[in-house]
């Protein structure tokens, strides 16, 4: 499941900035590598998914706003790469992507995924277990 899409990342960063981060072939830049973002998405989805996952059935019916706009700065994070200035504005709203979904897979946050339920606890649960009744107690053994 892609939570965001190229045309998603060109209409919250523009186009300008996709083509800077993405054409490395061209000198100047000057089109948009669809194959390098599609690359930033998916491991953007794959991170996403390993923290939506332990709460959340995947993949999910329906894709929550809210994870377009994390998937989008994630994926920008991963095209700036090296680039990335640290404590920047691209910087932070990666690590506030991240945090947001750290919740999320502890279960302080909830996210709409479509089924109409309400996500399982994560941990906490109780053990069952079944035995035989006990074959030597103290009784049984008194005198040996």
């Amino acid at each position: 499941m892609t939570y965001a899409t190229q045309q998603d990342l060109v209409d919250r960063f523009g186009s300008e900035e996709l083509v800077q981060l993405t054409d490395r072939t061209n000198t100047p830049a000057t089109t948009i590598d669809t194959d390098v973002v599609a690359d930033a998405l998916a491991d953007a989805d794959a991170l996403i998914d390993s923290y939506v996952g332990k709460s959340y059935a995947l993949p999910l019916a329906i894709v929550p706003p809210i994870l377009t706009r994390v998937a989008a700065d994630i994926a920008r994070f991963f095209l700036f790469g090296d680039r990335v200035e640290k404590d920047g504005a691209v910087d932070r709203a990666n690590s506030a992507a991240i945090a947001w979904l750290k919740d999320v897979a502890r279960g302080v946050v909830r996210i709409d995924d479509g089924s109409g339920g309400t996500p399982g606890a994560a941990g906490g649960g109780q053990i069952k277990t079944a035995a035989p009744d006990r074959v030597f107690s103290r009784d049984s053994l008194k005198g040996l």
